[in-house]
């Protein structure tokens, strides 16, 4: 049982990192095992297709991410000038960078959003994939909700809308990761932070926390 577990993740690993430097089309199931040091049996034993493949690296990649996304959304504040609410959204972004800047130092180039890639990739194609990306986007919008939220709550921001304030800074979000994959710079994701308290309307005295 060991050893079928391992080829499983052994797939699905090879499998996130050619989706994330090549894509999806471009793969093929032969690469893939190759890539996975697996016979090519291995994987139709574990997936029917391709793309149920694919939505088992989704489904793995947002487990992880969705756990980061709480513990730096749901962390208390730093006491800073920023208000205090709002700091989860700073962690948030300080993490993605930080994966990014991983992702760099392991690949030679920033790879971007492995969801975000998919999105804008297969937005055309495979309803069923189509269909999860939605669901996990609507997640994460949901996450920062909580916080944007909390801290209209407590006076610290004047946005009307939390939930569409929320929709907007994960656009904001995917959009600064997208251009630090096209520019191969992580550093584009500097603007967030300020660009968020202008959003939400931060009532702080110290906009660069």
């Amino acid at each position: 049982m060991g050893r079928t577990s391992d080829a499983r993740e052994r797939i699905l690993t090879a499998a996130k990192t050619l989706m994330l430097s090549r894509g999806y089309s471009a793969l093929g199931v032969a690469e893939i095992c190759k890539a996975a040091a697996v016979p090519k049996g291995s994987f139709y034993y574990f997936f029917a297709s391709k793309e149920e493949l694919a939505l088992a690296v989704i489904d793995e990649h947002w487990t992880g991410q969705r756990t980061e996304w709480t513990r730096a959304l749901g962390g208390g504040g730093d006491g800073g000038g920023a208000a205090r609410a709002l700091q989860g959204l700073r962690r948030l972004y300080e993490f993605t960078a930080a994966d990014l800047r991983a992702g760099q130092r392991s690949c030679g180039a920033v790879t971007g959003c492995l969801l975000g890639n998919l999105a804008l990739e297969m937005s055309t194609g495979t309803a069923t994939v189509r269909e999860r990306l939605r669901e996990i986007f609507d997640e994460q919008v949901a996450l920062v909700e909580e916080t944007v939220a909390e801290a209209r709550g407590r006076g610290e921001v004047t946005v009307a809308d939390a939930h569409e304030a929320a929709r907007a800074l994960v656009a904001q979000l995917e959009g600064q990761v997208l251009f630090a994959k096209l520019y191969d710079d992580v550093g584009r994701l500097d603007v967030l932070w300020p660009n968020s308290l202008t959003l939400l309307g931060a009532r702080t005295s110290s906009p660069a926390g």
